[in-house]
């Protein structure tokens, strides 16, 4: 008989939106312009009941994506072995089209600290993160996304550019990006950048999905613009004009819509996955 069950085997080139459990019902009745959602490894790393019962209907729908936040590429010790045990298992029963994870760091020997953490950008720094996206590649059998970062800062010993290490990593290790354009706006914004020239420098060909989502907006200690990355607001609209400007670079690419922190309700989010899929109608 031949097997007419959906398959999801990539990301389309489409919106997506971070899953939260209580939309499990709106999105299962009217999901709007979403096909596809992320979902936090962490959050699914346990044996099962209501959380993988409500994955596994979900995936009947919509493509998967994977998005790990606990791995600590950029750490400086070995990668924690039950985890990347762990992330294998779920990866085996989940059989998502995408996994990610981002350029930083959160150990410390045998802490964990629950932040993402920058990276001063080396060739030490090169060294060890490749190594370690060479390591999760071999275990998981699979490639993985790396996702540029929010940064507050800059280190004066980094000797490459943000978008030249990212492109060397791809080289070296044939890892995917995962292209944060919120992340973008904000390091541009805090390190006194051209967000556009930063588009324009980044290796757009290895893309295998954009990112949107909401920032706050606070002052530094000399009164200049400091925005932080918290994943708890709309998009602002320069965000949306940075999309645009990404999406004429990089053509129809895969979109989320990141809201983790006071999560709205389901009609609030999807009119922002449909702002998304205006954004991709030219392109497409």
């Amino acid at each position: 008989m031949l097997d007419t069950s959906p398959r999801f085997d990539t990301l389309p080139p489409a919106p997506g939106v971070g899953y939260k459990p209580q939309h499990f019902a709106d999105l299962m009745d009217a999901p709007g312009p979403v096909a596809w959602l992320e979902v936090h490894a962490e959050n699914y790393m346990g044996d099962g009941g209501r959380p993988h019962a409500q994955l596994r209907a979900l995936q009947e729908r919509f493509a998967l994506s994977v998005h790990g936040v606990g791995l600590s590429i950029g750490g400086e010790g070995a990668l924690d072995a039950d985890h990347l045990a762990r992330l294998k298992e779920l990866m085996a029963r989940t059989q998502p089209a995408s996994f990610s994870e981002h350029l930083a760091w959160s150990t410390h020997g045998a802490e964990f600290l629950n932040d993402l953490l920058p990276l001063p950008y080396t060739n030490a720094t090169l060294q060890r993160v490749a190594a370690h996206i060479n390591q999760v590649q071999d275990i998981l059998g699979r490639q993985m996304l790396l996702e540029n970062p929010s940064s507050y800062l800059a280190f004066a010993e980094s000797t490459w550019s943000e978008t030249d290490f990212l492109a060397e990593l791809v080289r070296r290790t044939g890892c995917g990006l995962l292209l944060d354009v919120n992340n973008v706006f904000i390091s541009a914004t805090n390190l006194g950048y051209s967000p556009q020239g930063y588009i324009d420098a980044y290796p757009l060909e290895a893309v295998g999905e954009i990112h949107v989502g909401g920032h706050d907006e606070d002052t530094d200690d000399a009164g200049a613009p400091l925005l932080i990355d918290s994943h708890g607001k709309p998009v602002v609209d320069p965000v949306w004009a940075l999309l645009d400007y990404t999406l004429a670079h990089t053509g129809a690419r895969p979109v989320l819509v990141e809201w983790d922190n006071d999560v709205p309700d389901w009609p609030t989010l999807r009119d922002e996955a449909m702002r998304a899929a205006r954004a991709l109608s030219p392109v497409q």
